[in-house]
């Protein structure tokens, strides 16, 4: 079975954004991970539907794996400096809904990559750090499989 952006012979896309709902978790996450794995010269953003709070757990959870979000702050799509990309992808429904609206009359590829909400996760730190883990794992397993494959480029191994 074949899913978007990983059709043979297509294109990496040069721009790609990256969005959920509050740009606090999910995308900023998915934002940082796809900056260490893709080609330097691919513009990468993320955004949210409304403004969240910079979460650290987020921090937490990327430091594990030697990433940063630099002084990220979340913010919105109209915050974005940039409205161009060839790519977007989606991380949670209102998102997606929010992106087919935004790209309703232009040619953009949407993409809805479903990923849960880390927040829902109770329990102690290390219940709701697993959670969080399990985030970023999927996403780094998903930019490996579809945007790394996508234009033939192999993830190194360590």
């Amino acid at each position: 079975m074949e899913d978007a952006g990983s059709k043979s012979g297509e294109a990496r896309p040069g721009a790609i954004l990256f969005m959920c709902g509050m740009n606090a978790i999910r995308s900023p996450m998915a934002e940082a991970i796809a900056r260490s794995l893709l080609p330097g010269n691919t513009y990468i953003r993320s955004a949210g539907v409304r403004a969240g709070e910079r979460d650290p757990f987020v921090d937490v959870v990327l430091e594990e794996i030697g990433l940063s979000l630099g002084r990220h702050h979340p913010h919105t799509l109209e915050e974005l400096e940039d409205d161009y990309f060839d790519l977007i992808i989606t991380l949670s429904p209102q998102a997606h809904h929010a992106a087919l609206e935004l790209t309703r009359s232009s040619a953009v590829e949407v993409v809805y990559w479903p990923t849960m909400d880390p927040t829902v996760a109770q329990g102690t730190r290390d219940q709701i750090l697993h959670s969080y883990r399990e985030v970023r794992n999927s996403l780094s397993d998903h930019i490996e499989s579809r945007l790394l494959k996508r234009n033939g480029i192999a993830a190194q191994s360590a």
